[in-house]
């Protein structure tokens, strides 16, 4: 991947996150994708997670820097996926909005394209 933003994930994420790619029978760009981003993170207590940084169960707004389309969703695990409320840490916008803080923007590399992302807000209600 292209020159990426810092990213920081608290270990309870990473630990669970791990154990879901080590899992998966799947062998996709995004999968091991997420492995870098979990090698690369800067790693937290959960306590000590930032309120701007996106974690597991954030509700985000993101601009689609290409389009201009701003979305708001809840980062989730696969199996909590739910209609265009939610976005998967498994799909190619969840996995690049992981860890982000407010302010960031990353190019993130989806089947041949890249996604370009700003992160605008998280809220970890």
């Amino acid at each position: 991947m292209s020159e990426l933003p810092p990213i920081t994930l608290s270990s309870d994420d990473r630990d669970r996150l791990y154990a879901l790619l080590d899992a998966s029978t799947s062998d996709s760009e995004v999968i091991d994708n997420l492995y870098h981003e979990l090698d690369r993170a800067t790693v937290v207590s959960a306590d000590a997670l930032p309120d701007d940084v996106v974690a597991l169960d954030s509700r985000v707004t993101f601009v689609n820097e290409q389009s201009g389309k701003s979305h708001q969703v809840r980062l989730v695990w696969p199996q909590d996926r739910r209609g265009l409320e939610t976005v998967s840490v498994l799909a190619p916008a969840g996995a690049a909005l992981l860890g982000l803080k407010v302010g960031d923007h990353i190019a993130w590399p989806s089947e041949g394209k890249t996604l370009r992302l700003k992160l605008v807000a998280v809220d970890k209600d």
